[in-house]
Formats: C-alpha cells, structure tokens, sequence
C-alpha cells in the first residue's frame, strides 16, 4: 500500500485505478457524460439536453469542479483502466431541504453523479469509484453518503441496493421542461470494517 494515497483502503489492479481528477481529466469527463446520458439515459433525460449537448460547455464547468470546487468538501474522482478515463463520480455535501433535519448518525456526502462509460461496464469501475467515494468522505467526517436516483433507472438502483444502499423515503419532482422527472433517494452509513 502506498502511503501517500489518498485512498488507503481502496486497492486496484495495475490496469484499474481510481484517482482523484486533474485539470487535464475535464474533457474525458465531459466525454463519458455525454456518451453515457445518451446511451443509458436516453429515455430519462429530455431530448432537449441531448440535442443541445455543449461539450466546450461541459469541459468548461468540469474544469472548474475539478480546479475550484465550491466547498472543500466537494470532489471528483476518475476511474481509470490503463491511461483510459472510463468513469467517475463527483460529490459533496447536499442541498438540505429545510424540512428536513439532520441525520441522526451524523454529516451527509452525496454522490452527486457517478457514471461509467457503458463499454467499460461490468468491470468493476463502479465499484471501485464508490469505494473511493466512501474512503473520502469518512476521512472527511462524514457518516452517510446519498444519492438521488431517476425512479425509472433500475439499472442504478440495482448497483447501489447491491453496494448495501437502501431509498430513505425521499422523493423529489424535478421539473425539465418537459416531463416532471422523480427522483428517489438512497442512502448508506459509513463504517468502519469492525463496527
């Protein structure tokens, strides 16, 4: 184990890795959202969005999540297979509903996006970025992680409830100009391995 790593618990393979995002990652980023929301969220996502796809745009905000997040708190992290940006996965503290109180077992880091680019699929990279996400946020503090899921995406539903995460009973309406999209959210408690 390296021990300057930023990830001490997480291990990969010589061809696999997860690391944190550079200045020079946003363009592979902007590139594995687009292909991803196109190929698997096509018939969540208003056409509009896809249409008008900005890739200079995307890079653009990408670089700045990466080079000037708003909070510390906040991150990106990239998964790797070779020198390949396959996926990765940005984060942060939530939006709180003022509803809503604060979590019994302490902070919250939400998974804001984490996608693979669907030909790297199944290999593992998902998982691995959850695990860096996890890694992260409990040596931030944190002692929950959340996310919000389109209600129709069982396929991400699938990998989450099969990571241990469970819906908390929070629903959202977004509205996308189009049709309403909901959105489910799930969540997990951090623990370290023992408790």
């Amino acid at each position: 184990m390296d021990p300057t790593s930023p990830f001490p618990r997480f291990s990969g393979t010589a061809d696999a890795s997860v690391r944190r995002a550079r200045p020079g990652d946003a363009l592979g980023i902007a590139w594995v959202q687009q292909v991803t929301w196109r190929t698997a969220y096509g018939s969540v996502l208003p056409a509009e969005v896809l249409d008008h796809w900005d890739e200079e745009a995307a890079t653009a905000r990408w670089s700045t999540a990466v080079v000037a997040p708003p909070t510390p708190a906040h991150g990106v992290l990239v998964a790797l297979e070779g020198d390949a940006l396959v996926g990765f996965a940005a984060f942060g503290p939530p939006e709180v509903d003022p509803d809503e109180r604060s979590h019994p077992a302490g902070p919250t880091t939400e998974v804001a996006t984490l996608l693979v680019e669907p030909r790297w699929g199944r290999r593992g990279h998902g998982s691995r970025l959850l695990a860096a996400v996890a890694d992260t946020a409990r040596d931030s503090g944190a002692a929950r992680l959340q996310v919000w899921l389109p209600e129709q995406d069982r396929v991400s539903a699938g990998f989450f409830e099969s990571a241990g995460w469970a819906p908390d009973g929070w629903v959202r309406t977004l509205d996308t100009g189009e049709a309403p999209l909901r959105e489910v959210r799930w969540h997990t408690l951090l623990q370290e391995e023992g408790e």
